[in-house]
């Protein structure tokens, strides 16, 4: 037997019923275009198939949509579900379908285009960032508008997932090209990409409420450097841009032209290292490195002390948070004692990989200067995203890297055995089944104390802070996230005063 659980049309939607039609605004002399401003361009289009967050903040609910949305403040609603049902044992979901929907394509969306899409982004093939959430998930069609999804864990945020940029409902014909040609069902088209410099968007009038879209067209720029990121913005070339780098957060501040927002996350930045690798797999050799590093530093040094620090792989604010950062704190001669109890002879060298963002490039050099003093020379390895993704990520190939993880719930992912961290524990593996089994919540917060307790006592990478992200943009742009429980650019909560 089922439990009812109707779902109530989201607050954004619910709005956007209010907003006047797109002629109506260009009467009224208001802008309907906007250019966006991202640090990293995305690898591709598709984020069912690549784990770049730069993908999801220029599709996820511009080109493609989800069952459900995220909400700026954390909570789901419905999008291309109506309602769902749950039942008692939580591993039962029966969604209710939005009538009247079709692709880009001219394709109708369907329970089909479901079952196609979380079958696809489970199976074999998947390079899906989250193929093992999928992989678990039996999905069955009801009739066009019904579709059933039987988890074979309980999985008390699977609303919250099925609303991420890895879930988005692809049309089963246009799926594979999806990386150069997206085709989904959300209210913008791919109009132009300018590789290396910019994406357009353009509203699609086949989208099921066009009237409801009031900007028309959005450019997103790509601009890693911090110094052009304030060039851009002060000369007018940019409206926004969202996660910018906060060095000169000041200046906007007192600049009546601009409004700043400072918003919390549930990223973690980490100094990751890889397990697999000599010395590093040597939990004496971790600890040494994390007890080397101070975390207060790293935080004015690479984020303008816009952060929180962290003592494993979970953020203050998050359910089940605990407090580990004295597991390892800043201490010198303990580092010490530590490198020589591992028969370490020092100098040693690592390198460390560092993507172009500029927390990371900023960060590590601090970071190199910490572990000299230890005996560790890091050598610094500047490189593009793309090779990034295909050389650190894809291929394991590095020491250390400076990296932030920005998805809400990756616990999980520290019990893949073939992630690029190449941490294996059999003990933390036990865990976190046991975690997504636990159907008290009471029981549920203790297992994830004890999972982050085991994480830093493993020291599996130098846990160093939750950041906070910046968002400067023009004064009359409306509709922007104060919080940002995911990297999202929702287009169609934007409009201009």
């Amino acid at each position: 037997m089922l439990t009812r659980r109707t779902a109530l049309a989201s607050g954004a939607l619910a709005a956007s019923a209010l907003a006047a039609p797109l002629h109506t605004l260009a009467q009224q002399g208001r802008k309907d275009s906007v250019t966006l401003a991202l640090v990293l361009e995305p690898p591709g289009l598709d984020p069912t198939a690549g784990a770049a967050s730069a993908i999801g903040e220029v599709t996820l609910y511009n080109l493609y949509e989800t069952l459900t949305k995220i909400n700026a403040d954390g909570s789901v609603s419905p999008l291309l579900a109506e309602s769902w049902e749950v039942s008692p044992d939580l591993k039962t979901y029966t969604f209710r379908l939005r009538k009247g929907v079709s692709f880009h394509n001219g394709e109708p969306f369907n329970a089909a285009a479901v079952k196609f899409s979380f079958d696809r982004a489970g199976g074999d093939k998947s390079t899906n960032k989250d193929k093992r959430t999928f992989a678990n998930l039996t999905t069955r069609v009801v009739d066009d508008y019904t579709v059933v999804l039987i988890n074979k864990d309980i999985d008390p945020d699977l609303l919250f997932l099925l609303g991420q940029a890895t879930a988005v409902i692809v049309e089963p014909k246009s799926a594979a090209t999806n990386a150069a040609k997206p085709v989904g069902t959300g209210p913008y088209k791919l109009a132009a990409w300018n590789r290396g410099a910019s994406i357009t968007l353009a509203a699609w009038p086949g989208w099921r409420q066009p009237a409801h879209i009031r900007i028309k067209r959005a450019v997103f720029r790509f601009i890693p450097d911090p110094a052009a990121q304030v060039a851009a913005l002060l000369a007018g070339d940019v409206d926004c841009f969202a996660r910018v780098t906060p060095r000169s957060m000041a200046q906007f501040r007192h600049d009546a032209r601009f409004q700043v927002i400072v918003s919390g996350s549930r990223a973690k930045t980490i100094l990751a290292m890889n397990n697999a690798r000599k010395p590093l797999d040597d939990v004496r050799v971790r600890r040494a490195i994390a007890a080397a590093i101070d975390r207060k530093a790293i935080i004015q040094g690479a984020a303008d002390s816009l952060g929180v620090p962290i003592g494993s792989h979970y953020v203050p604010g998050a359910f089940g948070y605990v407090d580990t950062t004295g597991i390892n704190p800043h201490d010198l001669e303990k580092a010490k004692k530590l490198m020589a109890e591992a028969g370490v002879k020092t100098p040693l060298t690592l390198t460390m990989t560092l993507p172009p963002t500029p927390y990371a490039r900023q960060g590590g050099e601090v970071i190199a200067a910490q572990l000299a003093k230890i005996g560790i020379v890091a050598k610094l390895q500047n490189v593009e995203w793309a090779q990034w993704l295909s050389g650190t990520y894809g291929n394991k190939n590095y020491d250390l890297t400076l990296i932030s993880h920005v998805e809400p719930f990756d616990l999980g992912n520290f019990a893949k055995p073939d992630y690029y961290w190449g941490y294996r524990s059999e003990k933390f593996d036990a865990l976190y089944d046991r975690i997504k089994t636990a159907t008290r919540p009471a029981d549920r917060a203790r297992l994830l104390g004890d999972a982050q307790r085991l994480l830093a006592e493993d020291s599996v990478h130098a846990f160093l802070y939750q950041p906070q992200w910046v968002t400067i943009a023009a004064k009359g742009l409306r509709g922007l996230w104060k919080d940002m429980p995911v990297f999202v650019n929702d287009l169609s909560t934007l409009s201009w005063s």
